[in-house]
């Protein structure tokens, strides 16, 4: 049975390219019966971002002053929540009982969120690029309402790595965010965690070494298992002569003592998870197949 929901569109920091997603993205929303609120972040510009740092940190605490909305979804990602992290009133967001979500630099939002407050967001659809597309994804959809509308939400995805099964708190998300916060007051101090990375436009070695980051600084040893997105958008070139993701991952799979899967169906691209940064994640992995049963996120 579907839930009526309010939505509001915001955008904490890129800008919206094409506004004509914006409108797709309530459209799709209202035709699902729910209620949609479009802040005025979604359909501005300056420089890169929607609007300037202080309109942006105001646009925040306006969704959060609403009492009516239970959904904050990001038109997008870019860059921007950087900038306002140390204005952010963390705990008053967590206290409003409002679910945030998106990806990609709302990572930054949904780590800082995390470590200052317990805070839990969801990684997941933005307006412009997944509910406003021409032909959103019908499995995107299926998990963002799957996740929103209930208290508990399998997963059933092919994944490769080892067999286990093992249980703890979910956390990740943007790759280059995740690896930009650590040493940070904004980074998570996760033991036991499932953590999850993906990244759109960078190269391999970009990939190895920002994983190599967490590894030294023992973010990869405290975690009971890595699940890899999607890491799309990048071109080899001559220099790399047969260094590839795969090598990539197969380097860090010989020196980080932790399980370690690819294939989770996450990250820039159409068919994406709906998963609850802070929430709690069972996994199941068996043979080339898991389970991920997600919980304790409402």
């Amino acid at each position: 049975m579907t839930h009526t929901l309010d939505f509001a569109i915001v955008a904490p920091s890129g800008f919206a390219t094409d506004s004509s997603a914006v409108d797709r993205a309530a459209s799709l929303l209202t035709a699902r019966g729910h209620r949609v609120h479009v802040d005025p972040t979604a359909r501005t510009r300056w420089q890169r971002f929607a609007a300037n740092d202080d309109e942006r940190l105001a646009a925040i605490a306006r969704v959060a002053a609403r009492d009516e909305v239970d959904v904050a979804v990001m038109v997008r990602g870019g860059y921007g929540f950087t900038r306002l992290l140390d204005r952010i009133d963390f705990e008053a967001i967590a206290a409003s009982g409002q679910r945030w979500m998106g990806h990609s630099d709302f990572t930054a939002f949904q780590l800082a969120g995390l470590a200052r407050a317990g805070l839990v967001t969801y990684a997941g659809p933005h307006a412009a690029y997944d509910f406003g597309a021409a032909t959103p994804s019908a499995f995107t959809l299926e998990h963002c309402f799957g996740v929103l509308e209930h208290d508990e939400w399998s997963i059933e995805c092919a994944l490769d790595g080892p067999s286990l099964h093992t249980a703890g708190t979910l956390w990740g998300g943007n790759l280059a965010m995740v690896a930009h916060l650590v040493g940070t007051p904004y980074f998570p101090q996760v033991d036991g965690g499932i953590l999850f990375v993906e990244d759109v436009a960078e190269h391999p070695y970009r990939i190895e070494r920002m994983l190599y980051q967490l590894h030294h600084a023992g973010v990869l040893a405290r975690q009971r298992a890595v699940l890899l997105g999607a890491f799309t958008e990048y071109q080899l070139n001559a220099n790399d002569a047969g260094y590839d993701l795969d090598a990539a991952i197969a380097q860090l799979r010989a020196h980080a003592k932790v399980a370690i899967y690819t294939g989770l169906p996450f990250g820039h691209v159409a068919d994406k998870l709906t998963l609850p940064v802070g929430g709690h994640a069972d996994l199941d992995a068996r043979e080339g197949r898991a389970r991920l049963t997600l919980s304790d996120y409402r």
